[in-house]
């Protein structure tokens, strides 16, 4: 199994860094991140549940090196649900930290999904002021765009978890979701940790640039094509 665990990983780092390095759009990106929870979810439903429990809970921090939340933050809580992780907030010297905590796989996943999902922003936002021909815009009106962009995609990746998990109960009888949950909520207990609700930036935002981001959000597709192929479909803008 161990053997197993170590292939899967390494084919989720191969995918993220050829993802990223040939800088694809939103759309190839975010199908290719349906296809690795794809895979995810095929490897777990090739195991038992009782060999499933026997893999290893790990902690891996996402660094941002920036000293406030980035748009990006309004995704955070969706790719940890997406990926059946936990996640939470630090703040040192270096600046913000995500650190996400569950099976070493989803923790792969979840890196590869944040990675995709910070690529689509900027694509949406270049494309997005190329059309409104700006030479200099404010730096809010960026940040409202992405935000905006960040929520819809949060939204679509929590649609796409649920049917994600109907669709494995329908066809295997088995609940991956509840496995996972079970093993995580057990093994998080036993950091106690003491974590405390964040607050609201209390940032205003551009309405227009926000709205506009929601809409590039939700042209967006996640979802693989039927037979498990993943057909990526340009959105219109």
């Amino acid at each position: 199994m161990a053997d197993d665990l170590d292939k899967l990983k390494n084919r989720l780092q191969a995918l993220r860094a050829k993802t990223i390095a040939n800088g694809c759009t939103e759309e190839e990106a975010l199908a290719a991140a349906a296809k690795v929870a794809e895979l995810l979810d095929r490897h777990d439903l090739s195991l038992s549940d009782l060999e499933i429990r026997q893999e290893q809970c790990e902690q891996s921090a996402i660094e941002t090196g920036r000293k406030q939340r980035q748009p990006i933050s309004a995704c955070i809580p969706a790719i940890a649900q997406y990926c059946d992780c936990k996640v939470w907030r630090e703040k040192s010297d270096k600046g913000v930290r995500y650190v996400f905590f569950g099976l070493r796989p989803s923790l792969e996943m979840a890196h590869y999904i944040h990675d995709v999902i910070a690529v689509a922003l900027q694509t949406g936002w270049t494309e997005y002021a190329g059309t409104k021909r700006m030479i200099r815009y404010a730096h809010d009106e960026k940040g409202s765009f992405m935000i905006g962009m960040a929520m819809s995609i949060a939204e679509k990746l929590m649609a796409l978890k649920a049917e994600r998990d109907e669709a494995n109960r329908a066809a295997t009888g088995r609940d991956l979701m509840v496995v996972r949950h079970a093993i995580v909520e057990s093994e998080f207990a036993k950091l106690d940790l003491d974590l405390r609700r964040g607050q609201a930036s209390g940032k205003k935002v551009a309405a227009g640039a926000f709205e506009a981001g929601q809409a590039a959000g939700q042209s967006l597709n996640l979802r693989p094509a039927v037979g498990g192929a993943v057909t990526p479909r340009a959105g219109k803008r």
